[in-house]
C-alpha cells in the first residue's frame, strides 16, 4: 500500500446504513483539527493515523431515534501539498472545507480545493466554512461570495469560543445522512431532467418529421 492510502477493505464499513465519512478540507493552519476538538470536546478520541496522514475523529449521535456512527476525517499535513490521496475522498457523504478569515490566501485556494472534491465526489454536500471570527467580529459583514457562487451553505465559526461550532457539524452528519440515504440527488435530478428534454426535443423532432413527410406530395 502507497503513503496515504487505505485499503479499500478498511473503508467498506461505510457502506453500512449506521456509518457515516465526513472529510474536511482546507489550507494548513486554518483550524480543522481544532473545529474538530471544540466540537468533541466532552471526550473525543483522535485516532493519530501516520501512515496515512490522516487523524481520524470519532463521534455517535443518535438522529431519529437511529444511532449513528460518524468518522471525521482530518489531513494531518497532506494539505500541504495541495492534494489529497484520492482514499482520502473514497466513499465520503459530505465534506466541510474550511478557510482562515484573517489569511485571505485560505479563502482564495477554495476553488482549488472544490475542484479537487468535484473530481472524486461530484454530488456529496459541501459546507464553507469561516473560522476565527473570535479575532474580528467584523469580518461577518463582509461578503465571502465562494460559497454563494457554488450554492453551497457558509458558516462564520470561531474553534475558540466555540461560535456556531455545533450547529455547524450538526448540519454536516444530517447532510451527510441524507445524502447516504439518497445518493440520488439534485445532480441526478438534474441529469435526469435534462435526459427527458433531449427525449422530448428528439420526439418533437420525429414529429415534425413525420408530419412533414406526410405533407408531401407522392412523386409518382
Amino acid at each position: 500500500m502507497d503513503a496515504g492510502g487505505i485499503s479499500d477493505l478498511d473503508l467498506d464499513k461505510y457502506d453500512a446504513d449506521e456509518q457515516v465519512k465526513i472529510i474536511c478540507l482546507g489550507d494548513s493552519a486554518v483550524g480543522k483539527s481544532k473545529l474538530m476538538e471544540r466540537f468533541l470536546i466532552d471526550g473525543y478520541r483522535p485516532q493519530q493515523l501516520s501512515t496515512y496522514a490522516l487523524t481520524l475523529y470519532k463521534y455517535t449521535t443518535t438522529i431519529n431515534g437511529q444511532t449513528v456512527l460518524v468518522d471525521f476525517w482530518d489531513t494531518a499535513g497532506q494539505e500541504r501539498f495541495r492534494s489529497m490521496h484520492p482514499s482520502y475522498y473514497h466513499k465520503a457523504h459530505a465534506c466541510i472545507m474550511v478557510f482562515d478569515v484573517q489569511r485571505k490566501i485560505t479563502y482564495k485556494n477554495l476553488p482549488v480545493w472544490y475542484k479537487e472534491l468535484r473530481e472524486y465526489r461530484p454530488e456529496i454536500p459541501c459546507l464553507v466554512v469561516a473560522n476565527k471570527i473570535d479575532a474580528d467580529m467584523k469580518v461577518t459583514q463582509k461578503n465571502f461570495n465562494f460559497a454563494q457562487k457554488q450554492g453551497l451553505p457558509f458558516y462564520f465559526v470561531s474553534a475558540a469560543d466555540g461560535t456556531n461550532v455545533v450547529k455547524m457539524f450538526k448540519d454536516a452528519i444530517q447532510m451527510a445522512l441524507s445524502y447516504k440515504r439518497n445518493p440520488n440527488d439534485f445532480m441526478d435530478e438534474v441529469m435526469r431532467e435534462l435526459e427527458n428534454f433531449d427525449l422530448d426535443s428528439k420526439e418533437e423532432s420525429s414529429d415534425k418529421d413525420e408530419t412533414t413527410q406526410e405533407g408531401k406530395p407522392d412523386s409518382a
